[in-house]
């Protein structure tokens, strides 16, 4: 299942990805990004399925990353030549794709939840919301 698509990375990029070589390249990215996510919440695709804020959220972080990618694909921190010098924060500069530790945080289940120091966290199962009838 794909989160994820080249439109999303466009419109978030701000421009058309149009050369053969570079849409591939774009779509692998893609699908790596996916991979490391989905290696870590194995149940990503039903999350993804009942919540489509949980969808969104995951669509706009494959996005960014791979986005990040892009605008800097080597990872440079500094850039100088002559007297102009140009620099990133190591977030910014970061040419993996891996979430950064804030976007694993927003992936976590319940993050937006605020503390979770006395929280119960029930599996997701189909139907699950129709057991429970007052």
């Amino acid at each position: 299942m794909a989160f994820a698509n080249l439109q999303d990375v466009q419109t978030r990029l701000g421009r058309l990805i149009s050369e053969a070589p570079e849409i591939d390249q774009v779509n692998a990215w893609i699908s790596d990004v996916e991979a490391t996510i989905q290696s870590r919440i194995e149940d990503l695709p039903d999350r993804v399925a009942i919540d489509p804020v949980y969808e969104a959220l995951v669509k706009k972080i494959i996005a960014q990353i791979v986005c990040r990618k892009i605008k800097n694909p080597d990872g440079k921190q500094n850039e100088r030549i002559d007297d102009y010098s140009y620099g990133l924060g190591s977030e910014a500069a970061r040419a993996d794709l891996k979430p950064t530790e804030d976007e694993w945080e927003e992936l976590a289940p319940g993050s937006s939840a605020g503390s979770e120091a006395f929280t119960v966290r029930m599996p997701i199962a189909p139907g699950f919301s129709e057991r429970w009838v007052w």
